[in-house]
C-alpha cells in the first residue's frame, strides 16, 4: 500500500507524461487486430462488414502483461461482452430511452466486475463504445445476429492474436515477478541497520503479495510445468528468508555483510535463464555469527533450488484465495465502494445518454461516450484529469479526423488509417491519456462515419463532435462532484473496524486447537480477512483521490492501514507453517480482546487504550505488529 499525497496542480498532473517505455510490439498487434478484419472485409467486397468486425479488435486492448491463464479467461469474457454489446446496440437503436438505460447498465456491470475482481484493463469504455457505435448504424434490428457475429469474429481473431504470445514466453510474467521478489529481498538485506529499513521492508511485502497473486492467477491445476514448479518453490523460499529476517534482524540491528545481498541479487539475475544452472560460487562473508550463518544457509538453499533438476521439484502447489462468489457477495454490500462506484457510473451515463437523445443531437452517442471516458478515472482526481485530457485531446483529434474524412478515404486507405491510428494510440496510452485521445478519436470517427451511411461536412462534423465532447465531459464532472464525492473517506472507519475484527478472528483460529487440526489457509476466516484487506486498500486509494481531499484519510489513516497490511501478511504466512504453538485460553482471550478493543476504537474514531499483547512463541513479529497497530490507532485519534 503506497502513501498518497495531495497533488498541487490538477492541470499540471493531467498534462504530465510518464516515463514508461513504449509498448512497440503490443501497439503493432493492436493495429493489426483492428485493421486486418477491415482488409478481409474489403477482399470480400464489403467494407461495412469489415469495419463492424474491426470493432471486435478492441478486445486486444484488454491484453496485458499478466499470466497467460488470467489473460485467457479475461479475454474470453471480453469477446462475449463485446459481442453481446453489439447485438443489444442493434436491437435498442429504434428506442432511444431503452438505449440510454442499456448503455448505463452495460457501463455499471463492467465497472462492478472489473472493480470487484481488480482486473487490469480499460474496464467499461470499449463495451460502451461498441454498443454506442452499433446504435448509430442504420436502424435495422434484423441485422443483430449478423453484426454480433461479425464482432465476434473480429474479437475471436484478437483473442488468438493475443494468446499467441504464450508460445514464445509461456511463463514470462511469473518469472519477472519472482525475479523482482529476490531483487527487493537483496535490497532489504542491504537496508538492515540503516534508515531505509522500513521502506525496504514495505517494498518486499508489496512485491511478495504481488508475486503470490500472479502465481495464483497463472496456476492451472491440470497443467503443471517444471518451470512453474521451480518459480513457486523459489517464491515460497523467498517468503521464508524474509520472515527469518523479520524475526531476527530489526531496524536497530547492525548492518549485514554485503556478500549476502550480492548473493541474493545474483540469484535474482539467474531466474530468467530458464534451465541454465548457476555455476558461480556463492559470495560468502568472512565472518558470521550464528544468526547470519543461518541466513546464509537459507540463501544457499535457494541456490540449491535453482540448481536442482526441475523434474525432482515435487513440492505440492497450494494457493489460498477467496472464491468468486465470496468476492461478489462482499462487493454487493451497500457500503462497498465498488458497488457505489458502479451505481454512480450507471446512473450518470444513463442521464448523459437521455439528455443527448432528448436534444436530438446528431450522433448523440458521442455525449455519453465522452461522459464514460471521463468517469473511467479510478478516483475523483483521476476523473478531473480525464476530463482535461479528454477535452483537449479529443478536440485536436476531431480536427485530425475531420481532415482525414474530408479527403473521403475509401477501401484500403481506411484500413491503413485505422492501423496507423490504433498503433499510435496504444503507443501513447501508457504515456498520457490525452495524447492517446489525439489518435483514438480519429480512429473511432472513421469507423462511425464509414458505417453510418451519412453525408460528411467538415465544419458540421467537427463542431458537432466538439460540442458533444464538451457536454459529455461536463455531465461526467458534474455527476461525480454531486454524487458521493466523499463517500470513500466516510466509510474508512467502518471498514478498518471490519478488517481488524476479521484479523482477530483469524488470529484466534491460527493459535487454537481448531487451527492445529485443520487447514487454516482455506478457512472462511482467512478468506474473509483477505477480502477485507483488498477492499480496504481500494477504499483508501479512492478516498485519497477525492476532491476536496480528506487529509485525515490520506495522512492520519496511512500508518494504521500500513500496519494492518503488515499484520495481514504475517498472519497469512504464519498459516503456512505446519507446527504452530497452541496458546492457552487466557492468551487467546487476551489476543481477541486486544483486536476487539482496536476495532471498536477505530469504528468510533476514538483512541484505544494500550492492552498487553501476550507472547507468541516463534512468532514475535506478530506480537510486535499488534503493538504497532495499537500505537498507530492512538496517534490517529490525537
Amino acid at each position: 500500500m503506497k502513501d498518497i499525497n495531495k497533488t498541487p496542480s490538477l492541470l499540471k498532473q493531467a498534462m504530465s507524461v510518464n516515463r514508461r517505455p513504449f509498448p512497440w510490439v503490443k501497439a503493432f498487434f493492436a493495429g493489426v487486430a483492428a485493421s486486418l478484419p477491415v482488409l478481409i472485409g474489403l477482399l470480400f467486397g464489403n467494407l461495412e462488414y469489415g469495419l463492424i468486425a474491426g470493432m471486435g479488435g478492441f478486445t486486444f486492448l484488454y491484453f496485458f502483461n499478466i499470466p497467460h491463464a488470467q489473460n485467457a479467461k479475461k479475454l474470453f469474457f471480453v469477446v462475449i461482452g463485446t459481442t453481446l454489446a453489439s447485438a443489444l446496440g442493434t436491437l435498442a437503436a429504434p428506442y432511444p430511452l431503452a438505449a440510454a438505460i442499456l448503455m448505463g447498465a452495460i457501463g455499471a456491470t463492467a465497472v462492478f466486475i472489473f472493480g470487484a475482481l481488480r482486473i487490469a484493463g480499460p474496464s467499461t469504455i470499449f463495451f460502451v463504445l461498441v454498443f454506442a457505435l452499433t446504435t448509430g448504424m442504420p436502424v435495422n434490428p434484423e441485422l443483430a445476429p449478423v453484426r454480433a457475429g461479425l464482432v465476434f469474429l473480429g474479437a475471436a481473431f484478437s483473442y488468438i492474436l493475443a494468446m499467441s504470445s504464450w508460445f514464445f514466453n509461456p511463463h514470462g510474467p511469473e518469472t519477472n515477478v519472482v525475479k523482482r521478489v529476490y531483487g527487493e529481498l537483496a535490497a532489504f538485506v542491504d537496508a538492515v541497520g540503516t534508515d531505509k529499513f522500513h521502506e525496504a521492508k514495505s517494498r518486499v511485502m508489496s512485491v511478495l503479495k504481488e508475486a503470490e497473486g500472479t502465481l495464483a492467477a497463472a496456476y492451472i491445476p491440470w497443467r503443471k510445468t517444471d518451470v512453474f514448479n521451480r518459480l513457486y518453490v523459489c517464491n515460497d523460499h523467498a517468503n521464508k528468508i524474509f520472515l527469518y529476517l523479520l524475526e531476527n534482524f530489526t531496524e536497530d540491528h547492525s548492518k549485514l555483510p554485503p556478500e549476502l545481498g550480492k548473493a541474493i541479487r545474483e540469484l535474482a539475475n539467474s531466474l530468467d535463464q530458464k534451465d541454465k544452472q548457476i555455476r558461480k560460487e556463492i559470495p560468502q562473508p568472512d565472518e558470521m555469527d550464528e544468526k547470519v550463518a543461518d541466513l546464509f544457509m537459507k540463501i544457499k538453499d535457494a541456490y540449491a533450488i535453482m540448481n536442482e533438476q526441475t523434474t525432482s521439484i515435487t513440492k505440492e502447489i497450494h494457493f489460498s484465495k477467496p472464491s468468486i462468489r465470496m468476492i461478489f457477495a462482499e462487493a454487493f454490500d451497500k457500503n462497498s465502494i465498488v458497488f457505489i462506484s458502479a451505481v454512480r457510473f450507471g446512473v450518470i451515463t444513463t442521464i448523459a445518454a437521455i439528455i443527448a437523445y432528448e436534444f436530438n443531437l446528431e450522433r448523440s452517442y458521442w455525449v455519453p461516450l465522452s461522459c464514460v471516458a471521463v468517469l473511467s478515472g479510478a478516483t475523483i482526481v483521476a476523473t478531473f484529469h480525464r476530463a482535461i485530457q479528454r477535452g483537449l485531446g479529443t478536440i485536436v483529434g476531431i480536427l485530425i479526423a475531420s481532415i482525414l474524412l474530408s479527403i473521403q478515404p475509401s477501401g484500403y486507405i481506411i484500413a491503413l488509417f485505422i492501423l496507423v491510428l490504433t498503433f499510435i494510440t496504444e503507443l501513447f496510452i501508457v504515456k498520457n491519456y490525452g495524447l492517446a485521445a489525439l489518435f483514438f478519436t480519429p480512429s473511432a470517427l472513421l469507423m462511425a462515419e464509414s458505417t453510418s451511411h451519412g453525408s460528411f461536412s467538415f465544419s458540421s462534423v467537427a463542431s458537432a463532435r466538439i460540442i458533444d465532447v464538451l457536454i459529455g465531459s461536463a455531465i461526467g464532472l458534474l455527476g461525480v462532484w454531486l454524487v458521493g464525492r466523499r463517500s470513500a473517506s466516510s466509510r474508512l472507519p467502518r471498514l478498518i473496524t471490519k478488517t481488524i475484527r476479521s484479523q482477530g478472528q483469524f488470529l484466534l483460529l491460527l493459535f487454537s486447537e481448531h487451527g492445529a487440526r485443520g487447514n487454516v489457509e482455506e478457512s472462511k476466516e482467512s478468506k474473509k480477512m483477505q477480502i477485507n484487506m483488498t477492499n480496504l486498500q481500494t477504499l483508501y486509494t479512492t478516498a485519497a483521490g477525492e476532491i476536496p481531499v480528506n487529509q485525515k484519510a490520506v495522512n492520519e489513516y496511512w500508518p494504521v492501514l500500513f500496519s494492518i497490511e503488515r499484520l495481514g501478511y504475517l498472519l497469512r504466512n504464519c498459516a503456512k507453517v505446519e507446527k504452530r504453538p497452541v496458546l492457552s485460553e487466557e492468551q487467546l482471550a487476551q489476543l481477541l480482546y486486544v483486536c476487539e478493543t482496536m476495532a471498536i476504537a477505530a469504528g468510533r474514531q476514538q483512541s484505544p487504550s494500550i492492552k498487553n499483547v501476550p507472547d507468541i512463541e516463534s512468532f514475535p513479529s506478530i506480537q510486535n505488529e499488534l503493538i504497532r497497530l495499537q500505537n498507530s490507532l492512538q496517534m490517529n485519534t490525537r
